[in-house]
């Protein structure tokens, strides 16, 4: 029943998404042309919750621009903010959260101002056919409850923190993870009964038949604004910028829609 409600909702979310995505004005409505000479290689580092949409925008990308080669680093943001600060080679930074982005371009190594281009949304994960009858936050509180959520210096993490205790909730997790898609993987592997982690994440994993995603009303107030920035020691800027604006386009849009994701 909960899985069957997860699902609807997300087709129902998913269809206003699509509205507020294609709707957002001063956005590029198209993607850069073809032939327009950007070539080389891309490096782009994401947020591990853009792993399964950003493969398929770089596939896009890469067929839309036949010289473009994107390689990808996805972790949790503040673990690729400090790569960046430290140095590390990228061309493009997407981020969970506007705070580990601000560590990036407080240092100076933005190109530009970021822009926030999707939103993202808490449930709470558990396994197939939700056995223990998960229905809310408070239900993670039970004794024999085991919860994985994430290390709080990782944006899935600051917004957990910031939904239980909106539900006045306090709750010992048994692991702190260094991203999302490994607090996930703990439900997966039947390691813990439940997480916190981002609606796109457990939609993913829902149609791989792996979890189901449980709704709950505290998430609605910690929802993560994710910008994007084109580095300033980017070695291939044009590219950069070509991909940054390809993200904004319809095109990219609709691939992160249909993951889930909803307008900034």
């Amino acid at each position: 029943m909960r899985a069957a409600r997860f699902r609807t909702i997300l087709a129902a979310f998913t269809v206003l998404a699509v509205v507020g995505l294609t709707g957002c004005g001063g956005d590029s409505a198209d993607p850069p042309a073809s032939g327009d000479g950007v070539s080389g290689e891309l490096t782009v580092f994401a947020a591990a919750s853009l792993t399964e949409s950003f493969k398929q925008i770089g596939q896009d990308f890469e067929a839309a621009h036949q010289g473009v080669k994107v390689t990808f680093s996805f972790a949790g943001s503040s673990a690729l903010a400090t790569q960046i600060n430290q140095g590390a080679p990228a061309d493009v930074f997407a981020s969970a959260a506007p705070a580990n982005m601000k560590t990036v371009t407080d240092a100076g190594n933005g190109d530009g101002e970021p822009t926030t281009f999707v939103r993202n949304q808490l449930v709470i994960a558990v396994s197939k056919g939700n056995p223990d009858g998960v229905t809310g936050l408070s239900d993670l509180t039970k004794p024999d409850a085991k919860v994985a959520l994430c290390a709080e210096q990782v944006p899935c993490g600051a917004a957990a923190r910031k939904a239980l205790d909106a539900a006045g909730v306090a709750l010992t997790p048994v692991t702190l993870e260094q991203d999302v898609k490994a607090a996930l993987a703990k439900v997966r592997l039947g390691e813990v009964d439940a997480a916190l982690v981002y609606r796109t994440d457990a939609l993913a994993a829902d149609a791989a038949a792996e979890v189901d995603g449980i709704e709950f009303a505290e998430s609605a107030g910690a929802i993560n604004d994710y910008p994007i920035i084109v580095l300033k020691d980017s070695a291939n800027k044009a590219a950069a910028r070509a991909f940054v604006e390809y993200v904004l386009s319809d095109t990219g849009r609709s691939v992160l829609t249909a993951a889930g994701f909803q307008a900034p």
